[in-house]
């Protein structure tokens, strides 16, 4: 229903219920809950308008937005979601812990005890996220890649995140093609991602 917002930050505010901005968009003010780094990130101000990627949920008893700076972090959450056990608290959680491109290396590379630091998490969940996740990461049909590209499982990997985040081959492939000269190791999962999604979220 939303994928952005386009306005200005007139409010930021934590409470027990968690962190929040309003975003003010000719005269009507969105309520957005936020992760902990964006919170810190995004600042009131009425001379510069801010954009913030939404997701609109829905509860049998309510109906909450949740904003993100990036839309990679907003994709995550939503996968998150889908994951049995793991609500937005929860997902908020992890995202307040690992930025999105640390948490789709963590899942990838099957690492659960680091994913017990997000508050909440306990090693039977954390195993459960790695399970459920990474198939829905990587088990992704792969496009045929480009002959300039070198082919190992960091691109296969990084190709998989990045369609199931919902970027198309034609993407995927530019920003392959445009970070691979300044890869320093092209076997190195984290490093491709990191740059790959950096690239695709300019």
């Amino acid at each position: 229903m939303f994928d952005y917002f386009k306005g200005y930050i007139t409010d930021k505010r934590k409470t027990s219920k968690g962190a929040f901005v309003t975003v003010d968009i000719s005269g009507l003010g969105y309520l957005l809950e936020v992760n902990d780094r964006d919170f810190i990130a995004l600042n009131v101000s009425e001379d510069m308008p801010q954009k913030i990627y939404a997701l609109l949920t829905h509860r049998e008893d309510a109906m909450s937005l949740y904003g993100f700076l990036n839309k990679e972090t907003r994709d995550i959450f939503q996968i998150l979601l889908s994951v049995s056990g793991v609500g937005a608290k929860m997902a908020l959680a992890l995202l307040n812990e690992f930025d999105a491109c640390d948490l789709i290396s963590l899942v990838i590379d099957g690492n659960f005890k680091e994913l017990t630091r997000a508050k909440g998490v306990g090693p039977k969940l954390a195993q459960k996220i790695i399970l459920e996740l990474k198939d829905k990461l990587i088990k992704t049909e792969l496009p045929r890649t480009n002959e300039s590209l070198p082919k190992n499982q960091a691109i296969n990997d990084t190709q998989a995140v990045l369609l199931s985040l919902g970027y198309d081959d034609n993407e995927i492939e530019d920003a392959l093609k445009k970070i691979m000269p300044t890869i320093s190791d092209s076997t190195n999962s984290e490093e491709v991602l990191r740059k790959a999604l950096t690239t695709l979220s300019m």
